[in-house]
C-alpha cells in the first residue's frame, strides 16, 4: 500500500509544532492508557486486556480499533494534533517513519529494567526490525513472514518425496512438474503484481538492497541480479503463469492443483485448512523458503507495539507491552488470531506445538531479515513491485529493470540525501 513520503511527513512535523503546548498532549494523567489497534488484532486484544484489568483494578485500557486502510493516516494525523494514544500497534515497516518525526519513545531503558522481555527469546531478525539507528523503538508482537506452501501429493507424481531446499533443487522439481504437467497447469503460482517473493530472494544475498548508508539504491549489484535473475527464469520458463488474471480464486485452484508451489504468509495456514476439502488436509504442506547452499532467508515482518512520547501513562503502557510479551499470553493471543509470536519461548507449549504447518514458520524465523529501514521504503517496494511486473512481461530486461529501479530509487531518496547531508555538516 502506497504511504506518504518524508516530505508529506516533514510538513506534518512542522504542522505538529503549532499544537503541542509544553510538549505533551491534552490527556490528563489518569488511571487510562489508550490503545490503538488494527485489523483483526483490534477486534481481539479486549479478551486478552480483560484478564490484566482484572489483575489491576485501578488500571482501564480504552482500546481504539482502526481499519489498515486508514490507520497510517489516522496516525499522522493525530500526531499533527498532538492527540496520539499511549500505546499502539504499528506495522513494522512503519516504525522508521514515526522515528524520523520525533514521535516514538525509545524504549532500550525500559528492557534494560525488566524481567519480563528476554532479549536473547525473541527471533533475531524480528528484534532488527524495532531497531532504528542503534535504538530499540517497538517491541515485537507478532510476526510475518513468506515460504512455501505446496502440495506433496503432486510433488510425489513427479517424482520428489520432499521439498527443495536450495534453488537448484527448486529448478529440477518446477522444470519435472512441467514435463509432466496439463494445459493450464503450472508449477508454481508466482503473481507477478507481488514485490514479497522476489524480496525474500533478495534478502538472502550478501549485498543490500539500499547502499552508502541508505542514501541509493543497490539494485544492479551482483547479489540482486542473482535474485531478479532467478525470478524472472519462473516467467521464461513457463513456471508460472504469466498474469495474475490467470488466477481468480488461489485457493480453489491449489485445491484443484492448477499449481504446486505458492509463497504466502502464515494467514494461509488457516485459510486452506478452512477451505480445502477433507480429503485434501493431508496433501499440502509447508516448508522454509529454498536458498543458495540450502534453506535460505525470508522477509522479517510483522506488528510491533510501541510507546509515543506525548503519552501521560508512559509507565503503565510499558506495564501493558510487558504483560502482552508474555509467553503465555502470546500463545492466548496466537488462539485468538492466529498470529506467530515473536518469541520462541511461546513455541514450545499449546497449539502451534501440534500443528504441522506451523513448523515451517518456526524455522523460517530464525532466518529472516528486516527490509530496508527507512521512511521511504514502502514508496520503495511500490516500485519494486512496479518493475519487476515489467520484467517479469518480458517488457524490460533484467538489466534494464535493475537500472530503472536504481533510478526510481534514487529519486525517492533524494529527500533522505539532502538531509543527512545536512546532519552531518560541520
Amino acid at each position: 500500500m502506497l504511504r506518504f513520503s518524508l516530505p508529506r511527513c516533514a510538513l506534518l512535523l512542522l504542522i505538529a509544532a503549532s499544537f503541542v503546548v509544553g510538549g505533551c498532549s491534552a490527556r490528563d494523567s489518569s488511571g487510562t492508557v489508550t490503545f490503538w489497534a488494527m485489523g483483526r488484532e483490534g477486534e481481539v486484544v479486549a479478551e486478552l486486556l480483560a484478564e490484566y484489568e482484572r489483575a489491576h483494578p485501578g488500571i482501564h485500557v480504552e482500546v481504539q480499533r482502526l481499519p489498515w486502510s486508514a490507520a497510517h493516516e489516522k496516525l499522522l494525523t493525530a500526531f499533527a494534533g498532538g492527540s496520539t494514544p499511549d500505546l499502539c500497534q504499528l506495522g513494522n515497516t512503519w516504525l522508521a517513519e514515526f522515528v524520523a518525526l520525533g514521535a516514538l519513545t525509545p524504549l532500550d531503558a525500559y528492557v534494560a529494567n525488566t524481567a519480563t522481555i528476554d532479549t536473547a527469546d525473541y527471533f533475531p531478525g524480528i528484534w532488527a526490525t524495532n531497531r532504528v539507528d542503534g535504538k530499540l523503538y517497538g517491541m515485537p508482537w507478532y510476526v510475518d513472514t513468506r515460504l512455501l506452501f505446496y502440495r506433496r501429493d503432486l510433488l510425489a507424481q513427479a517424482g520428489f518425496d520432499a521439498p527443495p531446499r536450495t534453488w537448484a533443487e527448486w529448478t529440477t522439481m518446477l522444470e519435472a512438474i512441467k514435463q509432466r504437467r496439463a494445459p493450464g497447469r503450472y508449477g508454481i503460482l508466482l503473481p507477478p503484481n507481488e514485490f514479497e517473493p522476489l524480496v525474500a530472494l533478495a534478502l538472502q544475498q550478501d549485498e543490500p538492497l539500499l547502499r552508502d548508508d541508505d542514501r541509493y539504491g543497490n539494485f544492479q549489484s551482483a547479489g540482486f541480479t542473482r535474485a531478479l535473475d532467478f525470478y524472472a527464469g519462473m516467467y521464461k520458463n513457463g513456471y508460472t503463469p504469466p498474469s495474475a488474471a490467470d488466477t481468480s480464486n488461489v485457493w480453489n485452484e491449489f485445491g484443484q492443483g492448477h499449481f504446486v508451489f505458492y509463497i504466502s504468509g502464515p494467514w494461509n495456514i488457516g485459510e486452506f485448512k478452512r477451505r480445502l476439502p477433507s480429503e485434501l488436509q493431508d496433501a499440502w504442506m509447508t516448508a522454509p523458503l529454498p536458498g543458495a547452499n540450502g534453506p535460505g532467508a525470508s522477509i522479517a515482518g510483522g506488528s510491533s507495539l510501541v510507546m509515543f512520547k506525548r503519552s501521560r501513562n508512559a509507565a503503565v503502557a510499558w506495564q501493558l507491552i510487558e504483560y502482552l510479551s508474555r509467553p503465555d499470553v502470546q500463545r492466548r493471543f496466537h488462539a485468538l488470531t492466529g498470529d506467530l509470536p515473536p518469541r520462541r519461548g511461546a513455541w514450545n507449549q499449546g497449539a502451534l506445538v501440534d500443528d504441522v504447518h506451523a513448523r515451517a514458520f518456526r524455522e523460517q524465523l530464525e532466518r529472516v531479515k528486516p527490509t530496508p529501514q527507512v521512511p521511504e521504503w514502502e514508496r520503495i517496494a511500490n516500485e519494486i513491485r512496479l518493475v519487476t511486473e515489467r520484467v517479469a512481461h518480458g517488457d524490460l530486461t533484467v538489466a534494464q529493470g535493475e537500472a530503472e529501479l536504481n533510478a526510481r530509487t534514487d529519486l525517492i531518496l533524494e529527500k533522505r540525501r539532502w538531509l543527512l547531508e545536512r546532519r552531518n555538516a560541520p
